[in-house]
């Protein structure tokens, strides 16, 4: 590969990863919204959350248990495993008003809550 060639691939990174830096911010540059989620005793604390219409929100899903959980929902387009211990940021949004569903997989009969976009 030329030395110009390698100039253009890497300006094509370079390019791209600062696209992909503001990924997260709306329209007007602003960071979404933050709302935290946690995982404790395989149940979703709050089980619903109320989040604005028509915007999208960045969600933090703390897991507090020492397992894995999978954040999983069909209405929503999501699915994430979170290891115990840590936690993960998923996008959502922007949403019609409305209830959306969601369900930890591994443990679906407790961990269970919804998104309630007004």
């Amino acid at each position: 590969m030329s030395i110009r060639r390698c100039a253009q691939t890497l300006a094509s990174f370079a390019a791209a990863a600062l696209l992909g830096a503001g990924a997260g911010a709306g329209a007007d540059g602003k960071a979404p919204p933050a709302i935290d989620l946690r995982i404790r005793n395989h149940l979703f604390e709050p089980s619903e959350l109320v989040i604005p219409a028509h915007t999208k929100v960045r969600l933090r899903v703390h897991n507090l248990d020492d397992t894995p959980e999978e954040f999983e929902s069909w209405e929503l387009n999501r699915e994430k495993v979170i290891l115990g211990g840590q936690t993960t940021v998923i996008f959502v949004g922007p949403l019609s008003p409305g209830e959306y569903p969601f369900f930890g997989e591994f443990n679906p009969k407790t961990a269970q809550g919804k998104l309630i976009a007004e």
